[in-house]
């Protein structure tokens, strides 16, 4: 069975997309759902830095393994037309990419937008983190069907 792309995507992919990509996979896991392999991407990144310190200790609070080998990555064309979703944490980041079947956002698929906690307390992260698992129900029902075949 071929597996099929979700790639979430943020500005510097080192808080709001990894901490998406770390819940969906927790979800899909919890959920025996395995024909979809999940990751994120960054528009903007300073490649190869770390997840952010806060972001990582909100996903270590809720429960959600954390992805050790996180490090921050441009999002490329070949990703876009590989993807079976790129989900995109605000509608200005969706429009940045153009209109493409495949691309989306937040606030298309859960009428919110996921703003960027970057540089502030670990409050705002637990309310970011929160505000993505919130939203991942839509998202596993609209992209995340099982594969027929």
């Amino acid at each position: 069975m071929k597996h099929r792309k979700i790639i979430f995507v943020c500005t510097g992919n080192t808080c709001r997309s990894p901490m998406a990509e770390a819940a969906l996979k927790y979800e899909l896991k919890k959920r025996k759902i395995r024909w979809y392999v999940v990751s994120s991407a960054g528009l903007s990144p300073h490649e190869g830095a770390p997840m952010s310190a806060n972001a990582r200790e909100a996903l270590l609070e809720a429960g959600i393994p954390i992805p050790e080998t996180h490090r921050a990555k441009k999002l490329t064309e070949k990703m876009i037309s590989e993807a079976h979703a790129v989900i995109c944490m605000t509608e200005f980041q969706r429009l940045s990419l153009g209109e493409r079947r495949n691309v989306t956002s937040f606030y298309n698929v859960c009428v919110r937008e996921i703003p960027d906690p970057y540089g502030q307390g670990i409050e705002v992260y637990r309310e970011t983190l929160q505000a993505i698992r919130e939203s991942l129900p839509e998202i596993i029902k609209l992209y995340c069907t099982p594969i027929e075949g």
